[in-house]
């Protein structure tokens, strides 16, 4: 979720929690009445572990770059994930500040609201080696991670983007999914954690006091992003989440299915778990430090908390479609946004972790108390025992997501 790092929300976040209420959320799989939205809209095509699609290549899927004669490019990305400005909300300063630099016209549209729908949305072209319209999209590790797996995304030119080979936070470098670092850009990342309301508990620091405590059966949420709330579980007992076996994930999908039949878990949620959150309706989480950054902004009694055994990083990735037709266009913005001062100004607005060395330096510029925020730049101690989600091939894929979703009823 974003929402303005103030004190009053702007009219977008007053929608953005009236969303989430309702029981939306950014991250997650489909589910409830979005999943209802999404097939309708794709025939009823997706499953939500479903990954079938014809394979690409660069030899057998040629895309032209345009961009020498076309300057201009189409972003898709998810909503309220830019920075917009105050006054008049059809202004976006970084981005109309990297057109009137570069020469490039940008159509921005807030078009992807969920990795399945997307997928759902641009699967057929893609598996036919055919445009979707869009130059730039961006999604979270496992969906950008299944696209690269599948060939249906363009190399980047490593030439183009030195920005973003300089100042990529080294916790984002040779993911297990990318280890060149050639087919997707961190736009923002976040870290998926514990958080308590301390109004109606004592502080939590670990995902078995979670679990297991008697004082907060039945006042727990989980998360139903599988990679998330199964990593997590998974450090808890000793495992690497960005490299682990069967059986370890089978052994934390044991303490899941304890704690879910015994009622310590109320229900697995998106984002509305925050809201139950500020309001106290439940005691302890899952959750993402973006937004708990934002309730936290509201009312100090409502904590992120990294656990003692280590926290998830998330990221999500800019990347150019096959058959785009301004590759090097899209490049350029890429390498724009990994400038640090754009990336402080972008991090002031959507309050993530930035992706962007050197940009906490200019953060102090703009606002000391966000550049000192732990949750949008995390010191070195906390991302070295931060882990990305191991990838995943299709049969992998289907196993683990069928398995979670038995235990989490969905």
């Amino acid at each position: 979720m974003r929402i303005r790092a103030n004190s009053r929300p702007s009219p977008g976040a007053v929608a953005v929690l009236r969303a989430m209420t309702a029981g939306t959320s950014r991250r997650t799989v489909l589910r409830g009445l979005l999943a209802a939205g999404a097939f309708a809209a794709t025939g009823g095509a997706v499953a939500a572990c479903g990954t079938s699609g014809t394979k690409q290549s660069a030899e057998s899927c040629v895309s032209e770059d345009k961009s020498g004669d076309e300057k201009k490019l189409v972003f898709s990305n998810w909503p309220l994930y830019i920075d917009i400005d105050e006054n008049d909300e059809k202004k976006r300063p970084t981005m109309d500040a990297f057109s009137t630099e570069s020469g490039i016209q940008v159509t921005y549209q807030e078009d992807i609201n969920d990795n399945n729908e997307f997928f759902g949305k641009v699967r057929n072209q893609l598996s036919d080696c055919q445009a979707i319209d869009r130059d730039i999209v961006v999604l979270t590790d496992w969906m950008a991670s299944r696209l690269i797996r599948l060939g249906w995304v363009q190399k980047l030119e490593a030439g183009k983007i030195p920005n973003v080979t300089a100042n990529m936070l080294p916790s984002l470098r040779g993911r297990s999914w990318d280890e060149k670092n050639e087919y997707a850009v961190p736009w923002q990342s976040g870290l998926a954690g514990l958080a308590y309301n301390a109004t109606v508990t004592k502080e939590i620091r670990t995902i078995d006091e979670l679990l297991t405590r008697p004082d907060l059966k039945g006042k727990v949420t989980m998360l139903s992003e599988m990679r998330d709330t199964m990593g997590l579980l998974l450090l808890s007992l000793g495992h690497d989440p960005s490299d682990f076996t069967e059986d370890q994930f089978d052994e934390a999908l044991g303490e899941l299915r304890t704690a879910t039949e015994s009622g310590q878990i109320r229900r697995f949620t998106g984002n509305d778990y925050a809201q139950e959150l500020a309001k106290g309706d439940i005691a302890a989480c899952v959750g993402w430090s973006g937004d708990v950054i934002q309730l936290n902004f509201e009312d100090e009694n409502v904590r992120f908390v990294t656990p003692e055994s280590g926290t998830m990083l998330w990221s999500d990735n800019m990347q150019v479609p096959n058959k785009a037709t301004h590759r090097a266009n899209a490049e350029a913005l890429m390498d724009y946004y990994y400038e640090p001062s754009v990336a402080a100004e972008l991090a002031a607005y959507v309050n993530y972790i930035c992706p962007v060395q050197g940009a906490q330096a200019e953060m102090e510029k703009l606002d000391p108390e966000l550049a000192a925020n732990p949750l949008i730049f995390p010191d070195e101690a906390t991302l070295s025992n931060a882990k990305v989600f191991m990838a995943l091939d299709e049969n992998q894929e289907r196993t683990y997501e069928q398995k979670f979703q038995q235990v989490i009823g969905a």
